[in-house]
């Protein structure tokens, strides 16, 4: 466990701030403000967690913290193309941006490279969780949350087999876990019973949490805001001033906004606001929707999370409610709904747990998950002295917040992180590259 969050104690206070209020900002700015820091978060919506934290999956699952780039994916891509209910969708239309990071992507898919990137975000995850264990206790805050552990669930037997090297990882880790065959299952999860004969297998976590990620960060914001931090709603970010080597101010639509430090927690849009200073944030949106459906048998629902590894689909009880989420759609900003993608969300929560909610009041969102190539965030400092990272979370920022947030306030708070964290820093991507450039000239590869 994380030692005691309030670790003010020999900081010298600054003045930062943490530009955006999405579940990573919120916990970032708590963590800072628990530091001993004066911190303002800035944000264009006029509340917290509007965007991609808004109606995600609601797992919270360290143990399946992994890369999407794996050996055997780009093989299964092609396949997914011709497959009705895929997992994954390449829109067509040309994007230098898109292709280059799908190109690293694919560079990812090596089993070496898998077990090396699978490793560092579990670290972080399963610190995550602890975090918000802690953090839980100490605050008593409520998301509709859960402790009952994720169920991954296998169709086929190739996929049971298939679980091999992930179990591997998750030895190596220490993590906790199950392996269940269809009966143990359907015992697990009583509400799979009339899918029986459709289950292979499964593999449980019994560690994994889940919650409603839009309730934890509106009220951890509240708990933020009786620690003294400012919120500014409403505020567009245009750019950062830079002088010499340290950010001076941050340009909005209120005006410029000065600090000691700053914190870019901007999900998918964090790229757009550094790349002027020769920083390549290799962080691409790629789209995923979910439903929520009102829960009208209780018999027929899950308890937990389900993970529906055939559509690759998390599907998530939340108080009253069943969230379904999913899918990787990679078209750019796009946020388009589209009905296709809602029946493969419906199509998946019926076929397992069929009757337990009610389609009809089903309500359709998508979100821009921030996704690195390798699948690891970057948390950490950037080329510029007084600028940190806190971005690139992809599918995990719920399952990763706490923890980043703690581990970002660590670094900015100038001390040792609790878990080994200089291969989660941009840091990783200037030794790959070899260089790092702002306007013309070498950056120096941060600590």
């Amino acid at each position: 466990m994380p030692g005691n969050a309030t670790f003010a104690v020999g900081v010298a206070e600054m003045k930062i701030v943490v530009l955006g209020a999405g579940v990573i900002g919120v916990t970032s700015a708590w963590y800072l403000a628990r530091a001993g820091h004066e911190v303002t978060v800035i944000d264009r919506q006029p509340a917290p967690a509007l965007e991609t934290s808004f109606a995600n999956a609601g797992e919270i699952s360290p143990g399946y913290a992994s890369p999407w780039a794996a050996p055997g994916i780009p093989l299964k891509a092609l396949k997914w193309i011709f497959q009705e209910h895929a997992p994954l969708i390449i829109q067509p239309r040309p994007d230098w941006a898109k292709l280059s990071w799908m190109a690293r992507m694919l560079m990812n898919c090596t089993a070496s490279a898998y077990a090396v990137n699978k490793s560092r975000m579990v670290r972080l995850a399963e610190y995550s969780r602890d975090c918000l264990i802690e953090l839980r206790a100490e605050t008593g805050i409520s998301y509709d949350e859960r402790t009952q552990g994720t169920l991954q669930l296998f169709r086929t037997e190739k996929q049971v087999a298939a679980t091999e090297k992930d179990i591997a990882v998750l030895k190596a880790d220490g993590v906790a876990f199950e392996v269940l065959d269809a009966d143990a299952c359907v015992a697990t999860e009583p509400g799979l019973a009339g899918a029986r004969g459709r289950i292979a297998g499964g593999l449980r976590l019994p560690g994994d949490e889940t919650g409603d990620c839009f309730k934890f960060t509106q009220n951890l914001s509240q708990l933020a805001q009786a620690q003294d931090v400012t919120f500014r709603y409403g505020v567009t970010i245009d750019r950062l001033q830079v002088e010499g080597d340290r950010v001076i101010a941050a340009h909005t639509s209120e005006g410029p906004v000065t600090a000691d430090a700053f914190v870019v927690a901007l999900g998918s849009y964090s790229p757009m606001l550094v790349r002027e200073f020769g920083i390549r944030l290799p962080v691409y949106p790629v789209k995923g929707y979910s439903i929520t459906v009102p829960i009208v048998d209780e018999g027929l629902a899950p308890l937990s999370t389900v993970m529906d590894e055939t559509h690759k689909i998390a599907i998530t009880r939340l108080g009253d409610r069943i969230r379904v989420g999913g899918m990787a759609e990679i078209a750019g900003f796009d946020l388009s709904l589209k009905a296709k993608r809602q029946a493969t969300l419906t199509h998946s929560v019926e076929d397992l747990f069929g009757g337990a909610g009610d389609q009809s009041r089903a309500t359709f969102w998508c979100g821009l998950r921030p996704m690195t190539p390798d699948g690891t965030p970057i948390v950490g400092r950037s080329p510029i002295a007084n600028l940190y990272l806190n971005t690139g979370h992809g599918t995990l920022g719920w399952t990763m917040a706490a923890g980043s947030g703690r581990v970002l306030a660590d670094i900015v708070s100038g001390r040792r992180a609790e878990i080994e964290a200089a291969d989660l820093g941009y840091s990783r991507y200037l030794r790959e590259a070899g260089k790092g450039r702002r306007a013309g000239a070498r950056l120096p590869v941060p600590a």
